[in-house]
């Protein structure tokens, strides 16, 4: 652990369970909302009556993330940090997870979205792929932090040899999938001096203690890879795939909890609707439940890296760059949020919802938010679902000028600034800790990983 910059406290910390932080935000919902599309950074509750915001972002001292008052972070792995097994934290920091593993410890799994051609931080013992015979560099590492004190106890390198490890999810049996944005291999496309075809998503035990023997898991398909989210009911394991002519994707394993023994993959339909992605005509307006059936694909390992094209020929709805993907939970039900980075009239973002239906009713879809300015958010890519509700999205905006915010939307679709990143990178990797304590966020490069702490107002 480094350096702590803190803003100045108005406010007691909110040092509350879970179940008691959902309970007050059920308060706080029922007394009002601000409209869908709405934006504040005012305060706490808009004119409307709804959570808005933690008010206005101070500007930090150091330069590299402003927040708002009261509210503070703290710097626990930078690039180049020497880690516990001899290399060094590698570069472009990703997605990221964040388990309980006991013993008063908490550990976060890190993805590390790293082409062949960068540095992996050191030698690679073990791995999954070459390149002309070292080790590709991507991966994950692993940070295990005192779940009380958030100390960092020690880090290393969990994976090694995949390519542009972008996103992922937590899964209920305490594993991180870890997914390749890397659709190629031998012969193919940036494939040169490769050994092996990538394209997967692979399962790091948020309990290894080192590298763990990379195993890709090919029934859940070969694709341009980005998030994703396990229903802990079911097990079915939905994904993302960062494309402009996307789909949304599900993986139904045979066994539940064991994803290597295999499973179908499906790719969701949309009913009366072809494409979500609003770029011609507002065919999705946001609120309107649309039901939701799922086609089964084949030949799911696709050397031609054509599976979302196979999949809209058999009436799969288009999804514009499916990034972030996380599932909450309201009033007992699942809901899956995936953000569409590219989405929306103004192709600035889109939520979708997801909400799986219960004993044997049809899964429905709805267009959660669509982003009508860049003051609500602009290319939203990772989110995260917090434990009251909101949701928190890491921009990745493509602009001469980077600006990325983690941007807050409530239950009701209101949009408020939490963060503001001062570094010319993106955000990612948001998560929670098991407590609700801490927010977890990475800037990508280069490569910094902070724990967020203050007045979470739920």
């Amino acid at each position: 652990m480094t350096q702590i910059f803190t803003t100045p406290d108005r406010r007691r910390f909110l040092g509350t369970t879970v179940a008691a932080t959902a309970t007050a935000f059920a308060a706080l919902a029922a007394s009002g909302c601000s409209k869908r599309g709405s934006s504040s950074a005012d305060g706490p509750c808009s004119a409307a009556g709804g959570f808005a915001g933690y008010g206005a972002l101070r500007p930090d001292p150091a330069g590299l993330l402003d927040l708002p008052e009261g509210f503070s972070y703290r710097v626990l792995s930078r690039l180049g940090d020497r880690m516990d097994d001899g290399t060094t934290v590698p570069d472009n920091a990703d997605g990221m997870g964040c388990f309980d593993i006991g013993n008063g410890e908490i550990a976060l799994v890190r993805n590390h979205e790293l082409q062949p051609k960068h540095d992996a931080g050191g030698p690679i013992a073990k791995g999954y792929g070459k390149r002309n015979g070292v080790f590709v560099p991507g991966g994950t590492t692993t940070i295990v932090l005192d779940a009380q004190t958030l100390a960092v106890k020690r880090q290393f390198r969990s994976l090694g040899g995949t390519i542009r490890n972008c996103s992922g999810g937590v899964t209920p049996w305490g594993s991180w999938l870890t997914c390749e944005e890397a659709p190629t291999g031998p012969g193919q496309p940036y494939g040169e001096g490769l050994e092996k075809v990538h394209g997967w998503v692979f399962e790091v035990p948020a309990s290894a203690r080192g590298l763990v023997d990379p195993v890709p898991l090919k029934a859940m398909g070969r694709f341009n890879h980005e998030a994703a989210s396990v229903d802990p009911a079911t097990g079915i394991v939905y994904m993302t795939e960062d494309r402009d002519d996307s789909v949304l994707y599900r993986f139904i394993p045979k066994v539940p909890g064991k994803l290597a023994e295999g499973g179908r993959l499906q790719a969701m339909v949309v009913e009366g609707l072809a494409d979500t992605r609003n770029w011609g005509s507002p065919a999705m307006p946001v609120g309107k439940p649309f039901g939701v059936s799922w086609v089964d694909l084949d030949d799911v390992e696709a050397p031609k890296d054509d599976l979302r094209q196979r999949a809209a020929a058999k009436g799969a709805a288009l999804v514009a760059r499916g990034e972030g993907l996380h599932m909450g939970v309201k009033r007992g039900k699942a809901e899956v949020f995936a953000c569409c980075t590219s989405g929306g009239a103004m192709q600035l973002g889109q939520i979708l919802k997801l909400t799986p239906g219960v004993a044997g009713a049809p899964d429905t879809l709805e267009l959660f938010f669509e982003s009508e300015s860049t003051d609500q958010f602009n290319f939203g890519d990772n989110l995260t679902v917090a434990p009251w509700g909101h949701l928190f999205v890491c921009e990745d905006q493509y602009t001469s000028f980077v600006d990325n915010h983690i941007r807050g939307i409530n239950p009701q679709g209101g949009a408020y600034n939490f963060a503001k990143l001062r570094a010319q990178t993106e955000l990612a990797g948001a998560c929670f800790s098991p407590d609700g304590k801490a927010l977890f966020v990475n800037a990508y490069d280069p490569a910094t990983t902070l724990a967020i702490t203050g007045p979470w107002a739920a």
